[in-house]
């Protein structure tokens, strides 16, 4: 279908303006992060010079340096644990037919219904009662399990639109259900796999309510949103600061998408068009 030079020209002005309205904020985050802190008053303002040493003092004062490894050990976790997991289940789901495979799946999709708010409070008591409160484990356990129920509807659906030709014909040959998947249909899925990946990494990393209940008094276990929270507290009026915090926080995901954006964006569109 072509379109008119008119709706090409409304398509790019609508463009461009949702891309102002999206990096605007962004921009004047950025601005304030390298402003001398006499400049930073908050909003958008253009710095009358470049101070990188805002980077340096919100680092030392935050403590981001732990703060930044608690959040990338516990988003490596969930996330190598997660794409596991959830390739078996939606290989197994997406693939194979056995007794109660859709009440559990549908088991599994309660995990993508039911909100965090919801079940974060009994769920805070049930991890006291084990002792693992103020530990990695309380962060990572309740992630996997909430990033599982997504990652495992993310892999049924490329799974069930894999070609059925080609599993049948890896079967002819006296390939097993394992070697299936992993020496033919998992190559074949990275962009849905690594779609995925960046997925759980972003929820995990910029988790922030489940930390603050899980970690009430163990400061060494705080996460880089956590950590950024109680920095503003500290530093509400020092705009800089603030500023350069949160581009270090910000700084891991958007690093990981720029590097990771084309099989993302692979990934999304073959989800897209497929089921």
């Amino acid at each position: 279908m072509q379109t008119s030079r008119i709706e090409q020209l409304a398509t790019y002005v609508i463009l461009v303006l949702f891309t102002v309205i999206a990096l605007f904020p962004l921009v004047g985050i950025a601005l304030s992060a390298v402003a001398p802190p006499e400049d930073a008053i908050g909003g958008f303002s253009i710095p009358s010079g470049i101070h990188l040493q805002n980077f340096a003092e919100a680092w030392v004062r935050g403590n981001f340096s732990r703060y930044l490894a608690n959040s990338l050990f516990v988003g490596l976790t969930v996330v190598a644990v997660t794409a596991v997991l959830a390739t078996m289940a939606g290989y197994a789901f997406g693939t194979m037919r056995f007794r109660f495979a859709t009440p559990l799946f549908y088991l599994f999709l309660l995990g993508l219904m039911v909100p965090q708010e919801a079940i974060v409070v009994p769920l805070f008591y049930d991890l006291r009662d084990l002792g693992l409160t103020d530990t990695y484990w309380a962060l990572i356990l309740p992630q996997i399990a909430q990033s599982l129920s997504f990652g495992t509807f993310w892999m049924r659906t490329y799974f069930r639109s894999s070609p059925r030709a080609l599993i049948e014909a890896a079967r002819l040959d006296g390939a097993s259900s394992w070697t299936t998947l992993w020496r033919i249909l998992l190559p074949m899925g990275r962009p849905a796999l690594t779609t995925m990946v960046v997925l759980v990494f972003m929820w995990t990393w910029n988790e922030f309510f489940l930390a603050l209940v899980m970690v009430p008094s163990n400061e060494d276990l705080r996460t880089a949103p956590l950590g950024l929270a109680f920095f503003q507290g500290q530093h509400s009026s020092d705009f800089a600061l603030l500023a350069a915090a949160s581009v270090i926080v910000a700084a891991p995901v958007v690093i990981a998408y720029i590097v990771l954006q084309r099989r993302f964006i692979a990934g999304m569109l073959s989800g897209a068009i497929r089921e």
